[in-house]
């Protein structure tokens, strides 16, 4: 594979794993297509043009050539300057790195954070919060995080590739949606009747168990182990980041009584306490890296071999995999 198709297989694997259909999902692309042939010609030379064809705003080629033939990738969750510096220093060990991926967004993909964040409209709305009441609670939360990452040196770790010449891309959202679908998908056959057991079949998921061991595994924000769970809801596993606290009474009036997240704030905690929602954080880390892992065996299997670092739980599902 080169680089560009690894990254075009990561969108297309974001788009089968997202809480949205694959009709709403082109619905968005055909949406962009027809407000981008609205725009005036200098409007249309500031326009991403990857926004036709990618629904994730977050996931993006940030530098380097599409073309480069790729046998070793690294991977991590967060990729800084160190990181990049570390694939030069794996060079002079003999582990030529083609290709560096991250997890969390860089550049110009984090600084349109808040443009993904319109996806978890759409999960509210799957739990039975209406779609009118979800955008209108994320708006203001998305305006915020817009002019929090406003300040942010975005480029400093794309500039850092490029000038060591080394392919650089981001997958967040698609995998976010990886972790979302498994996580769901894996409760809903479970079944769990209380929040002890939910954590319990949770830390049974190899990349939580291994983050159990060092003390960043799944745990209980509110609520205890021997309440039952009720409906249970991964709301705060995808969309860009932390979401609008208010939507916990919401999601309430629809019926949920249990959120499965990655992370949250204790804002966000005390308005779920306030409204009875028990609240199961997976571990942040440990979900990024389920999330991602599900995207690189796919990689595996085209026997690409995946040096992992930056916090990344390398758990392989492939047979025969090749071991770095």
């Amino acid at each position: 594979m080169n680089a560009e198709e690894i990254y075009r297989l990561a969108i297309e694997m974001g788009i089968k794993a997202d809480p949205r259909s694959k009709k709403e999902v082109y619905r968005q692309l055909e949406k962009e297509k027809k407000q981008y042939e609205k725009l005036e010609k200098d409007d249309k030379e500031e326009f991403d043009p990857e926004r036709l064809v990618n629904p994730y705003p977050d996931t993006r080629f940030l530098t380097g050539s599409l073309k480069k033939k790729v046998k070793r990738v690294l991977v991590g969750i967060d990729i800084d300057p160190a990181e990049v510096l570390l694939a030069d220093r794996l060079m002079e060990k003999g582990k030529n790195i083609d290709l560096i991926i991250s997890h969390h967004p860089e550049g110009k993909a984090l600084a349109s954070l808040d443009k993904a964040m319109h996806l978890q409209e759409d999960v509210m709305c799957k739990y039975g919060v209406p779609i009118n009441v979800a955008e209108g609670l994320m708006s203001k939360r998305i305006a915020e995080v817009s002019r929090g990452i406003a300040p942010l040196n975005h480029n400093r770790v794309v500039d850092t590739a490029r000038l060591l010449d080394y392919p650089f891309i981001c997958v967040h959202t698609p995998a976010d949606n990886l972790v979302y679908n498994f996580v769901d998908t894996f409760i809903e056959r479970k079944n769990p009747e209380t929040v002890g057991e939910l954590v319990e079949i949770l830390k049974s998921i190899p990349e939580y168990k291994e983050a159990t061991k060092i003390k960043a595994g799944p745990r209980i924000f509110v609520g205890n182990k021997d309440g039952r769970a009720g409906k249970i809801a991964a709301t705060e596993m995808t969309g860009g980041t932390s979401g609008a606290k208010e939507a916990y009474e919401k999601l309430s009036q629809a019926g949920v009584g249990t959120i499965v997240g990655m992370h949250m704030k204790e804002t966000h905690k005390r308005e779920a306490e306030k409204h009875h929602i028990n609240v199961v954080i997976a571990g942040h880390i440990a979900s990024d890296s389920l999330g991602m892992n599900i995207f690189l065996d796919e990689l595996e299997k085209k026997r690409i071999e995946i040096i992992p670092c930056s916090g990344l739980i390398r758990i392989s599902r492939v047979k025969n995999r090749i071991k770095g």
